[in-house]
């Protein structure tokens, strides 16, 4: 693949992960907007990787807190926030990794459809602006309780459908909730972490068993650009919640949304 295409999907996916536009779509999207071959899923979960590093990065003190949690619980101090914190992720992560499981081995290629695309992100990026206008703002997220956690992670099922938008559908859902919009993309940041762990663990290993040093420097290459980009992305992301709403997002989401049923449905050439 040349390096072109793997610095625009990476800076792509990198710049989109964690914003609630739908990274997934966008990877699709790209190379059929630019008429280039289809990355294929390798790719796709190497940027992906990438990005998962960047937000390991910029929340390791949540993550420094989970561990230390985990290694006082072994010891038998009993359960902290930090450990809680880290139960938390894992539960929100059950459905999504059982459903992601069975598409996998029913759908190994996943959903790459215009018309889906379009209407998932036109539909899920309005429910986004309606609970985020409408929803209340009184909750952090040390006030989740497991309820909400299950609430939350259940909602990530929907985020397999390319356009939907893993993070913008349980930053919704957290907003449902009542949370404060920064601490909603930061719970959201941190529940992906075991979903990309998983995915990459997964494909990691069929790269490593094709020995295919090109693609494997292709991947590698992938997620260094998509880290960098993320990093960017993040911070100029929770700056932004920390002060305004999500209608900038949803504004976009239904531009592109619109455009692409009308190319889906052959009203523009």
């Amino acid at each position: 693949m040349p390096l072109l295409h793997i610095a625009i999907l990476a800076l792509v996916q990198g710049i989109t992960e964690f914003l609630p536009i739908s990274s997934s779509a966008h990877l699709v999207l790209a190379p059929w907007a630019l008429g280039w071959p289809d990355q294929g899923i390798i790719i796709d979960v190497a940027v992906h990787v990438g990005t998962l590093g960047a937000v390991m990065a910029y929340l390791w003190r949540d993550i420094a807190r989970m561990l230390s949690g985990l290694w006082r619980m072994t010891k038998g101090k009993g359960v902290n926030d930090g450990a809680k914190l880290a139960f938390f992720l894992v539960l929100g992560t059950v459905p999504v990794v059982a459903v992601g499981y069975w598409m996998h081995k029913t759908m190994p290629d996943g959903i790459r459809s215009i018309e889906i695309i379009g209407w998932a992100t036109l539909s899920f990026g309005v429910l986004l602006w309606l609970i985020d206008r409408f929803g209340l703002t009184v909750r952090r997220m040390e006030h989740l309780g497991l309820s909400d956690v299950v609430i939350i992670g259940t909602s990530q099922v929907l985020a397999l459908i390319p356009g939907t938008s893993r993070s913008g559908i349980t930053m919704t859902a957290g907003r449902m909730l009542g949370m404060e919009r920064p601490d909603c993309a930061r719970f959201s940041m941190l529940l992906s972490i075991p979903t990309i762990v998983g995915a990459g663990l997964l494909k990691g290993l069929q790269l490593y068993q094709s020995n295919d040093a090109m693609q494997i420097g292709t991947a590698l290459s992938a997620m260094g650009l998509a880290f960098v980009a993320a990093i960017i992305a993040i911070t100029l992301m929770m700056a932004w919640l920390k002060r305004a709403s999500f209608t900038p997002f949803v504004l976009y989401r239904i531009a592109l949304g619109g455009f692409l049923l009308s190319m889906a449905y052959g009203l523009v050439g």
